[in-house]
């Protein structure tokens, strides 16, 4: 449950478009691509992340599923995984449709232009990561409001040796194999290649006796609890976000957030369309016919008296007044809609058919009805 929101991962909204998605993937790519990053395990485990990600929201098919039911919904569907299934495995493809040249692409990949170099800051604090929960609850729940107790698992910093990732006693020494700079240079005259030190991991020193607990990353992944309050109100699709819930930052950086989608479960018998609710009741033939006084139960149980008009032809949709879904503003309630049903008798006694031929005799009805426009009949 603690894996990232792919929406996170790429670092845009839920209603981004396609070409702001391929775009943030493509900056993504670039940075954690493995041709990039040779041996740096962080990296590619990065751009596999990155690459499952667009693989979801890329697609027409996958990213409403996973819009609508979260990781459940796209689970198994052959995203992501240890090739990186086709995404942009080659710059080639890449940088197709970048709208730049040459330079501007080796800029991008290699941190400054021919022959030059681009300084990278390092130690600063950055943002933890933001982690996503789906939630499911029931219709009821979600209609009236409800407290529930959600069980996450998230980084924080490790409690043995307080986030500096060294053992009682340990000291910080400059990287040996960087010089303390975090980054090492690869190749010779024209062509240099800028990248992070794969001992120090960017971070210029190295610690001589890691945190047992840690293994010298400073952080520890938990398991947590918490009671999450749900609106009454609340719809399908919902997110919650519960600021400085995600994985810790580092070096100082705030937590990232905890973000809560709702998934609301189908009810038997009512449906939701924003603040109102539908149902459907059977009357019979005759009722309909000459009107009458029915009692339902609405969606939390209060007895709720219908007033049927004489004449009420099937499908007619009757409201009932502040019955809906509670505003989450403060506004008046939704309205609930009964949607009338007339059934037909299929099998009568002597007597009922004996009386309904009477009738028709009364009401003596055409042989040759005219046609009319479906727009026309109420529903």
């Amino acid at each position: 449950m603690a894996k990232r929101d792919y929406y996170e991962v790429l670092g845009v909204d839920k209603s981004a478009s396609q070409d702001d998605i391929k775009k943030a993937y493509r900056k993504l790519a670039v940075k954690y691509h493995p041709d990039r990053n040779p041996g740096d395990k962080s990296a590619e485990e990065k751009f596999k992340e990155a690459t499952e990600a667009y693989e979801v929201l890329s697609d027409d098919k996958k990213r409403p599923l996973y819009d609508q039911y979260g990781f459940a919904g796209v689970d198994g569907m052959d995203q992501g995984g240890a090739q990186y299934s086709h995404a942009y495995q080659d710059f080639s493809d890449l940088f197709g449709g970048a709208g730049g040249g040459f330079s501007d692409i080796f800029d991008s990949i290699f941190g400054g232009g021919f022959g030059g170099s681009r300084s990278r800051s390092r130690g600063g604090p950055v943002t933890g990561a933001s982690l996503r929960y789906d939630l499911h609850i029931g219709f009821k729940e979600a209609v009236y409001g409800t407290s529930t107790d959600i069980h996450f698992r998230h980084n924080e910093t490790c409690e043995a040796c307080h986030g500096s990732g060294g053992a009682a006693g340990s000291s910080k020494k400059t990287c040996t194999t960087c010089n303390g700079t975090g980054q090492i240079r690869q190749g010779n005259g024209f062509f240099t290649i800028q990248q992070t030190c794969p001992k120090c991991g960017g971070k210029g020193t190295t610690i001589d006796k890691p945190c047992p607990s840690c293994r010298g990353s400073g952080i520890q992944e938990k398991s947590k609890m918490m009671s999450l309050k749900i609106p009454a109100g609340t719809d399908n699709g919902k997110r919650i976000v519960i600021p400085g819930q995600g994985d810790v930052g580092e070096n100082g950086g705030p937590a990232g957030d905890l973000v809560v989608v709702i998934h609301v479960d189908a009810h038997t018998l009512f449906e939701r369309s924003g603040q109102d609710l539908y149902c459907a009741v059977p009357i019979s033939m005759t009722q309909a016919a000459l009107g009458c006084d029915i009692e339902i139960e609405s969606l939390n149980g209060k007895k709720v008296l219908i007033k049927i008009p004489a004449g009420t032809s099937n499908g007619k949709l009757l409201r009932v007044r502040g019955e809906g879904v509670p505003s989450t503003s403060g506004l008046k309630n939704g309205d609930l809609y009964v949607k009338i049903m007339v059934q037909i008798p299929q099998h009568l006694s002597s007597k009922q058919r004996d009386l309904l031929k009477s009738f028709m005799d009364i009401e003596n009805p055409t042989e040759n009805p005219k046609l009319m426009p479906l727009s026309q009949l109420e529903r």
